[in-house]
């Protein structure tokens, strides 16, 4: 059955053919293949959900249209419940390892908590199944790293949930930038919700039907608080590194697509509001500054406090988004809005020698291409861990309180107290060696 989203007239249908998009961009749109969806049984893959909350289902309500939801994973009942009824076929599990050891199971969708997501990506790819899990991917520098030696090392498919990479928009942007369209590229200037500041929290019984000890899993242990659980648990530097982890892992991602460099070789970085004792710890306000070795200078900061609300707009009129500035003009992208100093340096074709990035207008259906195809996604390990690295590096920054210098290449820092950043130890029994 042919979903309206893998239908190219439905893709237009969905704001395409009235964006701001330029007329020969749409047109080489256009011409670029659908994702393919089964044409038999044998070529339905089994797919998994470990993380059954509100992504996680949303995630898996996208990939159904490539295969078939089997076995649904969730540490609390109350989620699982919720995924059942919409997969009332599907297995029901509270241990992902269960997960790894089905035969009917050949993609695992990972939504879990973003301390969770390394463990669960390297369980999967070590049984065998190909990956699609959500951004950020990693919880530190050094997951990341480990992610990419095993997708090497199992040269199983993995695709990140940075879905900018397949927004038509953000690459037009990033390919007009690295084709010199404004000239020398100078400035990237990135605006992130900013996140909550509250508290403080009191401990509470743990609910019924929620494995509190399983949630934490490699995190130590603390006592049950609900605000560290479900939405929320982003706001905690013990499972996420906030608003900078989260939407950072979409804008800086685009970034550092346009910048066109592995990473940068300088951070500086400050929280600019105290958080409240006892409550959410990762920074909700903060001004973080990036230089890479070309020169390129890579601003990223926080809007207006407690502004975000689902829209791209703060109280004080600033876009969250991306903004690249050269000596020939800006251009400024967003989710569904791409503008420039000069409505021309976006109508103007690229010529056809021009340096083109990887295609991708559907960001589930490149992975499940992939799946077939075994060619490597538009957001693989690397990619995903690289521009996690950037987002990383942010936190660390903002936590020791000034500026750090770090090479890309062998991905540590030049201080020796930074690099104790880097990595954190699971609590036992967890291990990434033996996951």
């Amino acid at each position: 059955m042919n979903s309206p989203l893998s239908t190219r007239r439905g893709f237009l249908a969905t704001g395409l053919a009235a964006s701001t998009l330029p007329a020969w961009f749409l047109e080489e749109c256009r011409a670029q293949p659908d994702s393919k969806e089964p044409k038999s049984k044998n070529d339905t893959p089994g797919i998994a959900l470990v993380g059954c909350g509100g992504m996680g289902r949303g995630d898996a309500n996208n990939a159904k249209r490539f295969g078939k939801i089997v076995a649904l994973c969730d540490v609390d009942q109350a989620n699982l419940a919720v995924a059942g009824k919409m997969w009332p076929d599907a297995a029901r599990e509270g241990d992902f390892r269960k997960i790894m050891e089905r035969k009917d199971v050949d993609v695992v969708i990972c939504g879990t908590v973003d301390h969770w997501h390394t463990l669960v990506s390297l369980a999967a790819m070590r049984a065998g199944k190909d990956v699609y899990c959500e951004k950020p991917l990693t919880l530190t520098i050094d997951e990341g790293k480990r992610l990419v030696d095993e997708q090497k090392k199992s040269r199983r498919v993995l695709q990140t949930g940075s879905q900018q990479r397949s927004d038509k928009s953000f690459r037009l942007a990033c390919e007009l930038v690295r084709n010199g369209r404004l000239g020398k590229l100078k400035t990237v200037d990135v605006w992130l919700p900013a996140g909550r500041r509250e508290g403080p929290f009191k401990k509470a019984p743990v609910p019924k039907g929620f494995d509190w000890d399983m949630w934490q899993g490699p995190t130590p242990a603390v006592d049950y608080v609900p605000e560290r659980t479900h939405l929320t648990f982003r706001y905690w530097w013990e499972y996420s590194g906030g608003t900078m982890t989260d939407w950072g892992a979409h804008h800086n991602d685009i970034a550092r697509w346009g910048i066109g460099e592995a990473g940068p070789v300088k951070v500086t970085g400050k929280p600019t509001v105290e958080m409240i004792p006892d409550g959410f710890t990762a920074a909700s306000e903060y001004a973080v500054e990036y230089t890479y070795a070309s020169g390129i200078v890579h601003r990223c900061q926080s809007t207006a406090a407690n502004a975000w609300n689902g829209s791209v707009v703060d109280p004080k009129g600033q876009q969250h988004g991306v903004k690249f500035v050269g000596t020939d003009g800006w251009i400024f992208v967003t989710r569904g809005k791409i503008e420039a100093s000069d409505p021309e340096l976006l109508k103007k074709e690229l010529p056809e020698s021009s340096t083109r990035l990887y295609t991708s207008n559907d960001h589930m259906g490149n992975f499940f291409d992939c799946v077939r195809s075994r060619k490597t996604t538009v957001c693989d390990a690397e990619v995903g861990h690289r521009s996690a690295t950037v987002c990383h590096l942010g936190t660390i920054a903002m936590r020791m309180g000034r500026s750090l210098t770090w090479d890309p290449t062998k991905q540590i820092f030049t201080d020796a107290e930074a690099n104790k950043w880097l990595a954190r130890e699971p609590r036992k029994p967890w291990s990434y060696d033996t996951i």
